[in-house]
């Protein structure tokens, strides 16, 4: 019985360590956010692009209830037509949260200037990248 329950124990607290998120991988979704978003304020397509899987899927849910999607390579061509080079360097949020990490997938919230993005990353050959992200834009200030 005791040694059933060491077992189970032992089991659980491995189980429970592989899971662990470390922070490695803190730091690394974390830049993963920070690539997206500061190469879209820079207008740095390879920071942009560094950041997204290719088959990245990102949507909104238009006033009209309809779905609007943007693909990783429209993404990095918008970001090589400038992006948002435009928003002033005092106006441009890139607040990064981490929600949740369980092994190879997380959840992040990124807020910037004019919108805020949810992200799912996954880590994909020992790298983390966003592969989806629903979004919202902030109401307007009047």
């Amino acid at each position: 019985m005791i040694r059933n329950l060491i077992m189970v124990i032992a089991t659980l607290a491995f189980a429970a360590s592989s899971r662990a998120q470390t922070p490695a991988d803190t730091e690394a979704i974390k830049q993963t956010a920070l690539d997206y978003i500061e190469g879209w304020y820079e207008g740095n397509a390879e920071r942009m692009e560094r950041a997204l899987h290719p088959e990245l899927a990102k949507r909104i849910v238009t006033p009209k209830n309809t779905i609007k999607s943007m693909t990783a390579q429209s993404l990095v061509e918008q970001t090589r037509e400038g992006g948002g080079k435009d928003t002033p360097a005092e106006k441009q949020q890139k607040d990064v949260t981490i929600l949740d990490v369980f092994e190879k997938a997380a959840s992040v919230k990124v807020v910037a200037s004019d919108w805020i993005d949810y992200m799912q990353m996954g880590k994909v050959d020992g790298r983390w990248v966003i592969i989806n992200v629903l979004w919202e834009l902030k109401p307007k200030a009047p």
